[in-house]
């Protein structure tokens, strides 16, 4: 593939892949990493003034399709354009941090230290979080570890924080609901790993001993008095449901721990986008759309929530149309992450998708 070197602006080239992503002074990504980089971002990282990126300067990405975009096309982008919201962005060396700490967790899920660990890592993604002003979260940039458990842990903790700040709940509920969604699963290190890893889909019998992990999980914290209680309570309910279908005690409604109903959300939502050795992941637009139907089983605040911080399509991806049209996003439209406004790349056609003129057209 080549070597990546730093190359003043001016002589960086497009079609050269990017080495690791690009981001102004508040976190927002620019130009993602492994990206082949087009004039327009160029044009763009000039104007935030970037002198320098990391680039292979030979390698051009044959798998990236390339397209042609009209003068009109880009000012009317120029135009139109509004940066994301801030994400959620957790440093290579907090990942590594984090990772060695989720690590020691499923390793020594009865040590003492459990309770101290998920503190300090919670603490880390709090930071995180806080330091940026991140109000939103794009599920592409926060891979802490190619191993799912590492993850998904991550990955459900920082989603349900992000719902609970959109909620509006006070920092100690934050940073509670991220300890609950690091902890959720630890109870999966006591399932069989002949079920637990298991290539195929699981029998029923299988099934049920695999629904025992929210208890298990309960069970190994239940009596850790650093563990607040209702980081405890959403731990053991991350997998009911509001209408009754969940397990393991078949709550309904109001019989949820409040953290338990973000949990839900978060946990099904990166469970379904995730590759996995038996399954192949859905797009997030399909784990959106599927979460929607879900709409008897899930808190309808903490999906409206979810839907508010979510970034399904960033600012600058390319996308095909219904109508048959390639487009670039320009812009997010707040709590309708399926809908954002689009430009068509060579007509310069501007498209609202949340408006009822648009209503037929869809992202495909």
């Amino acid at each position: 593939m080549g070597k990546f070197i730093e190359l003043p602006l001016e002589n960086v080239k497009e079609g050269m892949v990017v080495g690791k992503s690009i981001e102004d002074r508040y976190g927002r990504h620019l130009v993602e990493g492994g990206s082949a980089i087009t004039q327009y971002a160029i044009d763009e990282l000039a104007g935030y003034g970037i002198r320098t990126i990391l680039v292979n300067p030979t390698f051009e990405n044959k798998t990236e399709k390339t397209y042609t975009m009209s003068k009109a096309a880009e000012y009317v982008i120029r135009e139109f354009r509004r940066n994301d919201p801030i994400t959620v962005i957790l440093e290579d060396s907090v990942k590594q941090r984090i990772s060695k700490g989720i690590e020691y967790i499923n390793k020594n899920p009865d040590s003492s230290e459990v309770a101290k660990t998920a503190y300090w890592i919670t603490e880390e993604l709090m930071k995180a979080i806080i330091d940026n002003g991140a109000v939103a979260i794009n599920i592409n940039t926060l891979k802490c570890s190619d191993e799912y458990t590492f993850k998904h842990s991550v990955d459900v903790a920082s989603i349900s924080m992000m719902i609970a700040r959109e909620q509006k709940r006070n920092d100690r509920e934050v940073f509670e609901i991220g300890m609950a969604g690091l902890l959720h699963d630890i109870g999966k290190t006591k399932i069989p790993g002949e079920i637990l890893n298991k290539p195929a889909r699981l029998t029923p019998e299988e099934f049920e001993v695999m629904k025992q992990h929210s208890y298990l999980s309960y069970k190994i914290v239940a009596t850790d008095t650093e563990i607040p209680f209702d980081v405890k309570a959403g731990i053991l309910q991350h997998h009911e449901k509001m209408n009754g279908s969940g397990y393991p005690h078949g709550l309904i409604g109001s019989q949820i721990h409040p953290y338990a109903k973000i949990l839900t959300v978060a946990d099904i939502f990166d469970a379904l986008v995730t590759e996995r050795p038996y399954k192949k992941g859905k797009s997030p637009r399909e784990a959106v759309e599927m979460l929607l139907a879900m709409s008897e089983e899930l808190d309808k605040n903490a999906l409206q929530s979810f839907m508010r911080v979510l970034i399904l399509y960033p600012v600058d991806s390319i996308v095909e149309l219904s109508n048959g049209e390639t487009a670039r996003v320009v812009r997010a439209n707040e709590g309708l992450s399926l809908r954002p406004v689009v430009v068509g790349i060579e007509t310069g056609n501007i498209y609202d998708l949340s408006a009822k003129q648009c209503a037929g057209i869809v992202i495909v």
